[in-house]
Parts: structure tokens; C-alpha cells; sequence
């Protein structure tokens, strides 16, 4: 495991030289580079323009007429005014940007051995990110967007350890207390849009795998989760589709508003996390955002998601998600990230299940300040509990609270390295005491490397 991890830190590092390097080689001019950092900037509206002979800064992905810092996971949305991290450079007509995250930490649940379900262990969560877009005639954009993931390889294909987290199947059993880990090809998808006006746009994205219009921006996207190890506990409320084998999105911006559609693969990836699940095309999702100001992204989503875990198949889901993303940059170095999201699963036969978590990070200079707070309502099937013993139809709530500090080492412009602790306090029903203790606790240390902040 170790080796695993030190050749992953030096090829992440090596990659980010390069791109750094090759950024600098292409002799841009001084007044290109200023719109370069224009169009990094909340409310930049740069756009490129067929006369230049390098390739121009990159707009959002799905509008020449937008911001890149708009840019979500999938289609999704995200503040104008949210932070970008990341690496770009030109090739001719083309423009690329580096993007990833890696966490080499300890990690204990349940701290205090209060219960059987805790565990610790040396893990890397992680995922890096590869795009890419170039503009199609007058009016038109092609982009591109390929996401990694060596979460199995360093960790395993159990996960890591997470207390009262649930999803998805691993050697024939549900997987509880552990997040599962994330696909080697999380995301590889292209996409084309065509601007009807500088108001109004139409677009169409194809991944195999890919994200539908269902729920927030992924967790690992949103500003105010990036400091944040872990998954949050209602991932399979909310956003847990952002890993689909098989999607189709069609969707229409005017003004500040979106309407899209998706129909994609319902069945969550598979406990292989190397190969290429089967597309089946047999789920469907709708999503209307909103970004009413520089500040604000809000979306409201339902889906209907076929046969979603692997052990349950005749289990259907209906998922309806709401959330508010809001970031506020007061000045370059000192910004504030927060998110507030709401979501309900529903299967035939059983009481719908909600969750709503709060997320928040205030970055000062070196240092990042973020906490979390969910609540869940897990079922006895979701926490994999005997039925006789504690009733079929027995909702289990759960309360997570997470507090958490991350600091600097090392800024440069390829990368940076944080040293980072966190804390979580646990709190269910008493029924639950038997196995997890009451009001268990976790405690993560870690080094996070990830790309320097695009000004």
C-alpha cells in the first residue's frame, strides 16, 4: 500500500510540472494571459474568438457565454463565484485543465471502541481529472471530460471505514460502515453545445461513464466539501449517480435558468472497479437549476432510478433532491463555501427516507476551517441489521457532525500540500447502542495534495 501511494504522489506531482511547464512554453502573450485570469475570475465572460491563433481561455463547459467557475460534476452548476482549482494549458485549438484530489491519512471510526462496527486504517482517497474543449465554428463547443479514480488499488475494493455509511455490494454483501470505493473510469464523456444567442443555449452530454441531471454537484466538486476527506453519509440520497455506466443528457439554458433531462443506467457500479459495467438505458432523471446571482447555485431534481443496488434487484427507487450551493469570495485570500442539500429516496413498500446535510468551509490564506453536519434515516436494510431483532420496516435516524482544520505547507502553482485533522461525533437510536456504542467518535489526520488556485 505504501508503494502504491508514493508512486501515485510522485506521478500526480510529475503531472502537474508538466502541465505547468508546457502552460509557460507556449510563449502567450502578457494581454493573453490577463484574459486567461479574466475568465478564472467569478462574472469573467470571455470568449474565443476565431482570430487568435492560439487557443483562448476556456469558457464553461456547455456555454461560451458563461464562466468556467460555473463548471460542476456532470451538468451541474456551481456559483460563479466558487474557486477554481486546477492546472491549464494550450495545445493549438484546444484548451485542457488539470484537476484532482488526494488524501494519504489515518483514519479511526469509532475511536473510542464503544461498538463492533468501527475500524481503522491507512487509506488515499482520491480521483484526478483530465478535460478538455475547443470551440466549433461560430456559435458552437466541444468538450470533453475524463475523471480516475485509484481508490480500489490504494485502499481496496472494501472501501474505507465510515460509521453508519451504506451502498452498493462487495463479495456478495452489502456494504455498511465502509464507502465503497470509486471506479478507475469514473467519468468519460464528451459533450456539444450551441449557443442560440448570449442568453440562451442548447447542449447534449454522452458518458459511459457519467453523471445525470439527478441531485447537487457531486460531494468531491463542491467547494465546501474539497478539505473534507469523506463521503458525506446521504451520498445515496443525493448524488451517489454521479458514477453511471451509460447516460444521456439533453438540456436548454436561458438567462439563469436550466431545464435538462437524462436517461441512464440505474444498477450502481459493480464491486469490479477496472471494467466497463453493461449499459441498460432503463432509468430517467430531470433537473431544473437556478443561479439568480454570482453567489448562489440552486436546483431542484427527481429521478427514477431501475434497480439500483445489486442485491436488492427488484428494489425501484424514486429520488427527489433540492440544494443551494453559495460561495462568496471576500477578497483572494479569504473566501467563504457553504451547501445546503435535501433528499428522499422512496421504494414501493416502504416509508420514504430523507436527508439533509449542511456543509460549510471558511479558507483563510494556508488555512481552511470546514465542518458538516447530516442527518440520515437508514433503514434495517441499509444498515444491514436483522430484521426479527429489530423490525422490518424499522427508520433508524442518524446524526453526523464533523468538524475539521487544514493548513499549507506547500503553495506552489502546480500543486499544493495541506496537513489536515478532523473530528466526528455520532449520535442514533439507543436500539443501535448494542453495535456502535453510544455517541461513538472518529478522528482523521492527512496529507491532501491538490492543484493551486486559478486567479
Amino acid at each position: 500500500m505504501k508503494i502504491w501511494t508514493l508512486l501515485f504522489l510522485a506521478i500526480t506531482i510529475q503531472l502537474h510540472a508538466v502541465a505547468q511547464h508546457e502552460h509557460h512554453d507556449m510563449h502567450r502573450t502578457d494581454s493573453v494571459g490577463s484574459k486567461e485570469d479574466k475568465m478564472a475570475m467569478p462574472g469573467g465572460h470571455m470568449h474565443m474568438h476565431d482570430s487568435m491563433e492560439h487557443a483562448m481561455p476556456m469558457s464553461h463547459a456547455y456555454s461560451l457565454h458563461l464562466p468556467m467557475n460555473r463548471n460542476g460534476s456532470g451538468t451541474g452548476w456551481l456559483p460563479d463565484g466558487s474557486p477554481m482549482y486546477g492546472t491549464m494549458f494550450h495545445a493549438k485549438k484546444w484548451m485542457y485543465m488539470l484537476h484532482g484530489n488526494l488524501f494519504v491519512r489515518y483514519n479511526s471510526q469509532d475511536a473510542g471502541k464503544k461498538g463492533s462496527r468501527g475500524g481503522s486504517e491507512f487509506d488515499a482517497p482520491d480521483w484526478f481529472m483530465l478535460m478538455g474543449q475547443r470551440k466549433v465554428g461560430k456559435n458552437g463547443l466541444f468538450h470533453f471530460n475524463t475523471m480516475f479514480s485509484l481508490d480500489a488499488a490504494l485502499g481496496g475494493n472494501d472501501g474505507y471505514p465510515l460509521l453508519f455509511q451504506s451502498g452498493e455490494a462487495y463479495k456478495g454483501k452489502s456494504i455498511v460502515d465502509r464507502q465503497h470505493p470509486h471506479d478507475l473510469f469514473s467519468e468519460l464523456s464528451v459533450s456539444y453545445s450551441q449557443a442560440l444567442s448570449s442568453k440562451a443555449d442548447v447542449f447534449v452530454y454522452l458518458g459511459y461513464p457519467g453523471e445525470p441531471a439527478l441531485g447537487p454537484v457531486a460531494f468531491m466538486h463542491r467547494p465546501s466539501a474539497l478539505s473534507n476527506p469523506d463521503a458525506p453519509l446521504s451520498h445515496h440520497w443525493t448524488d451517489a449517480t454521479h458514477v453511471t455506466f451509460g447516460v444521456a443528457t439533453i438540456g436548454a439554458r436561458y438567462g439563469a435558468f436550466k431545464l435538462e433531462g437524462s436517461s441512464f443506467t440505474g444498477r450502481e457500479p459493480d464491486e469490479n472497479r477496472y471494467n466497463f459495467d453493461k449499459p441498460r438505458f432503463d432509468s430517467w432523471s430531470g433537473r431544473l437549476s437556478f443561479n439568480p446571482s454570482a453567489n448562489w447555485a440552486l436546483q431542484v431534481s427527481h429521478g427514477y432510478i431501475k434497480s439500483p443496488e445489486l442485491l436488492h434487484p427488484d428494489e425501484d427507487v424514486h429520488r427527489t433532491t433540492a440544494s443551494a450551493i453559495y460561495s462568496w469570495s471576500i477578497n483572494k485570500n479569504n473566501a467563504v463555501n457553504a451547501a445546503l442539500v435535501w433528499g428522499m429516496n422512496k421504494t414501493a413498500g416502504h416509508n420514504s427516507e430523507h436527508s439533509l446535510l449542511a456543509e460549510a468551509e471558511w479558507r483563510l490564506h494556508k488555512l481552511a476551517v470546514y465542518g458538516r453536519y447530516e442527518w440520515v434515516q437508514k433503514s434495517v436494510e441499509e444498515l444491514a441489521l436483522d430484521e426479527i431483532t429489530y423490525g422490518h420496516y424499522a427508520v433508524f435516524p442518524v446524526n453526523a457532525g464533523t468538524v475539521g482544520l487544514s493548513y499549507d505547507l506547500l503553495q506552489s502553482k502546480p500543486a499544493r500540500i495541506a496537513l489536515g485533522a478532523q473530528g466526528s461525533l455520532y449520535h442514533s437510536s439507543t436500539m443501535l447502542n448494542s453495535l456502535y456504542g453510544k455517541n461513538p467518535a472518529a478522528f482523521e489526520v492527512y496529507l491532501r495534495i491538490y492543484p493551486g488556485v486559478m486567479r
